[in-house]
Protein backbone atom coordinates (compact mmCIF):
# COMPACT_ATOMS: atom_id res chain seq x y z
CA UNK A 1 0.00 0.00 0.00
CA UNK A 2 1.48 3.35 -0.97
CA UNK A 3 1.40 6.46 1.14
CA UNK A 4 0.31 9.74 -0.44
CA UNK A 5 2.51 12.80 -0.19
CA UNK A 6 0.10 14.47 2.26
CA UNK A 7 0.29 11.49 4.64
CA UNK A 8 4.09 11.14 4.46
CA UNK A 9 5.57 12.33 7.74
CA UNK A 10 8.72 13.85 6.23
CA UNK A 11 8.42 17.51 5.18
CA UNK A 12 10.58 16.88 2.07
CA UNK A 13 7.74 14.77 0.67
CA UNK A 14 5.71 17.98 0.29
CA UNK A 15 8.35 19.70 -1.89
CA UNK A 16 9.59 19.31 -5.44
CA UNK A 17 13.07 19.73 -6.91
CA UNK A 18 14.12 20.27 -10.52
CA UNK A 19 15.38 17.11 -12.25
CA UNK A 20 18.17 18.00 -14.69
CA UNK A 21 20.43 16.34 -17.22
CA UNK A 22 24.23 16.24 -16.91
CA UNK A 23 24.43 19.76 -18.41
CA UNK A 24 21.97 21.17 -15.81
CA UNK A 25 19.18 21.52 -18.38
CA UNK A 26 15.77 21.28 -16.71
CA UNK A 27 13.84 18.06 -17.38
CA UNK A 28 10.87 18.01 -14.99
CA UNK A 29 9.80 18.54 -11.39
CA UNK A 30 10.24 15.54 -9.12
CA UNK A 31 9.32 14.92 -5.52
CA UNK A 32 12.21 15.96 -3.25
CA UNK A 33 11.99 12.87 -1.06
CA UNK A 34 11.95 10.58 -4.12
CA UNK A 35 14.97 12.44 -5.56
CA UNK A 36 16.93 11.59 -2.40
CA UNK A 37 15.79 7.94 -2.01
CA UNK A 38 17.01 4.68 -3.56
CA UNK A 39 19.43 5.46 -6.39
CA UNK A 40 18.23 9.07 -6.44
CA UNK A 41 17.24 11.34 -9.30
CA UNK A 42 19.75 13.89 -10.61
CA UNK A 43 18.50 17.34 -9.65
CA UNK A 44 19.60 20.97 -9.34
CA UNK A 45 21.16 22.19 -6.11
CA UNK A 46 23.53 24.81 -4.76
CA UNK A 47 26.03 25.32 -1.99
CA UNK A 48 27.35 28.67 -0.86
CA UNK A 49 30.56 29.77 0.75
CA UNK A 50 30.19 32.90 2.83
CA UNK A 51 33.37 34.77 3.67
CA UNK A 52 34.16 37.65 5.97
CA UNK A 53 36.53 40.47 5.05
CA UNK A 54 39.49 38.58 6.60
CA UNK A 55 38.96 35.58 4.26
CA UNK A 56 37.43 33.32 6.90
CA UNK A 57 34.68 31.01 5.63
CA UNK A 58 31.53 30.47 7.65
CA UNK A 59 30.83 26.78 8.30
CA UNK A 60 27.32 25.86 9.41
CA UNK A 61 26.55 22.63 11.21
CA UNK A 62 23.40 21.03 9.85
CA UNK A 63 20.63 20.53 12.41
CA UNK A 64 20.56 17.01 13.93
CA UNK A 65 17.16 16.12 12.52
CA UNK A 66 18.10 16.78 8.89
CA UNK A 67 17.32 13.57 7.00
CA UNK A 68 20.73 13.49 5.26
CA UNK A 69 24.02 14.59 6.78
CA UNK A 70 22.51 15.82 10.07
CA UNK A 71 25.20 17.34 12.38
CA UNK A 72 27.73 17.44 9.51
CA UNK A 73 29.41 20.77 8.75
CA UNK A 74 28.53 22.55 5.52
CA UNK A 75 29.83 25.55 3.64
CA UNK A 76 27.25 27.96 5.07
CA UNK A 77 23.98 27.14 3.24
CA UNK A 78 23.00 24.52 0.68
CA UNK A 79 19.62 23.73 -0.83
CA UNK A 80 17.63 23.50 -4.06
CA UNK A 81 16.17 26.33 -6.15
CA UNK A 82 12.49 26.03 -6.97
CA UNK A 83 11.19 26.19 -10.52
CA UNK A 84 11.71 29.66 -12.00
CA UNK A 85 14.21 30.68 -9.30
CA UNK A 86 17.85 31.45 -10.11
CA UNK A 87 20.68 30.04 -8.03
CA UNK A 88 21.37 33.55 -6.73
CA UNK A 89 17.74 34.10 -5.72
CA UNK A 90 17.63 30.72 -3.98
CA UNK A 91 20.86 31.48 -2.12
CA UNK A 92 19.60 34.89 -0.97
CA UNK A 93 16.42 33.24 0.31
CA UNK A 94 18.23 30.46 2.22
CA UNK A 95 20.78 32.91 3.70
CA UNK A 96 17.93 34.95 5.14
CA UNK A 97 15.85 31.95 6.28
CA UNK A 98 18.71 29.98 7.85
CA UNK A 99 21.03 32.71 9.12
CA UNK A 100 19.12 36.00 9.08
CA UNK A 101 21.64 37.37 6.54
CA UNK A 102 20.06 40.08 4.38
CA UNK A 103 21.26 41.40 0.99
CA UNK A 104 22.43 44.67 2.58
CA UNK A 105 25.18 42.64 4.32
CA UNK A 106 26.86 41.70 0.98
CA UNK A 107 26.92 42.84 -2.64
CA UNK A 108 29.15 40.33 -4.41
CA UNK A 109 27.05 37.16 -4.65
CA UNK A 110 28.26 35.17 -7.66
CA UNK A 111 28.27 31.65 -9.12
CA UNK A 112 31.89 30.41 -9.19
CA UNK A 113 31.56 26.76 -10.21
CA UNK A 114 29.19 23.91 -11.04
CA UNK A 115 29.75 20.15 -10.72
CA UNK A 116 27.85 16.87 -10.62
CA UNK A 117 28.25 14.37 -7.80
CA UNK A 118 26.48 11.39 -6.27
CA UNK A 119 26.94 10.29 -2.64
CA UNK A 120 24.97 7.87 -0.47
CA UNK A 121 24.38 8.65 3.19
CA UNK A 122 24.26 5.61 5.47
CA UNK A 123 20.99 3.79 4.72
CA UNK A 124 18.97 7.01 4.73
CA UNK A 125 19.29 8.28 1.18
CA UNK A 126 21.39 9.75 -1.58
CA UNK A 127 22.42 13.06 -3.10
CA UNK A 128 22.68 13.06 -6.91
CA UNK A 129 23.02 16.69 -7.82
CA UNK A 130 24.30 19.18 -10.32
CA UNK A 131 25.51 21.64 -7.73
CA UNK A 132 26.24 25.32 -8.33
CA UNK A 133 28.78 26.92 -6.01
CA UNK A 134 28.14 30.51 -4.97
CA UNK A 135 30.42 32.80 -3.01
CA UNK A 136 29.93 36.12 -1.26
CA UNK A 137 31.66 38.30 1.33
CA UNK A 138 29.82 39.76 4.31
CA UNK A 139 30.45 43.36 5.22
CA UNK A 140 28.41 42.80 8.42
CA UNK A 141 28.85 39.45 10.23
CA UNK A 142 25.61 39.77 12.22
CA UNK A 143 23.83 36.40 12.16
CA UNK A 144 20.52 35.10 13.54
CA UNK A 145 20.61 31.33 12.93
CA UNK A 146 17.42 29.28 12.77
CA UNK A 147 17.99 26.35 15.17
CA UNK A 148 15.73 24.09 13.09
CA UNK A 149 18.25 24.45 10.24
CA UNK A 150 21.59 25.24 11.90
CA UNK A 151 23.05 23.53 14.97
CA UNK A 152 26.30 25.51 15.10
CA UNK A 153 28.41 28.11 13.33
CA UNK A 154 32.17 28.45 13.01
CA UNK A 155 34.39 30.94 11.19
CA UNK A 156 37.47 29.14 9.82
CA UNK A 157 40.54 30.58 8.05
CA UNK A 158 39.76 29.53 4.48
CA UNK A 159 43.31 29.16 3.22
CA UNK A 160 44.11 26.84 6.12
CA UNK A 161 40.97 24.74 5.53
CA UNK A 162 41.55 24.66 1.76
CA UNK A 163 45.20 23.61 2.02
CA UNK A 164 44.84 21.26 5.02
CA UNK A 165 41.30 19.78 5.03
CA UNK A 166 42.58 16.75 6.98
CA UNK A 167 43.03 19.04 10.01
CA UNK A 168 39.25 19.51 10.01
CA UNK A 169 38.25 15.88 9.41
CA UNK A 170 36.74 15.56 12.90
CA UNK A 171 34.08 18.08 11.82
CA UNK A 172 32.61 15.61 9.32
CA UNK A 173 32.26 17.97 6.37
CA UNK A 174 29.38 17.51 3.91
CA UNK A 175 30.59 15.89 0.67
CA UNK A 176 29.30 18.65 -1.63
CA UNK A 177 31.19 21.27 0.40
CA UNK A 178 34.40 19.23 0.29
CA UNK A 179 34.08 18.89 -3.49
CA UNK A 180 33.38 22.62 -3.91
CA UNK A 181 36.35 23.54 -1.74
CA UNK A 182 38.69 21.08 -3.48
CA UNK A 183 37.69 22.53 -6.87
CA UNK A 184 38.05 26.17 -5.72
CA UNK A 185 41.06 27.76 -7.38
CA UNK A 186 40.69 31.30 -6.06
CA UNK A 187 43.39 30.80 -3.44
CA UNK A 188 46.00 29.38 -5.81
Amino acid sequence: MSTSRDEDPHKNARQDVIAVDEDDAELELVNRLEAHTGDGIRHRAFTSMVFDQEDNVLLAQRAPDKRLWGTHWDGTVASHPVQGQSQEEATRQRLEEELGVTPDQYDDLRVTDRFEYKRYFENAGVEHEVCAVLQLTLSDRTLEPDEEEVAGLMWVPYERLHSRPEWYRQLRLCPWFEIAMRRDVRSE
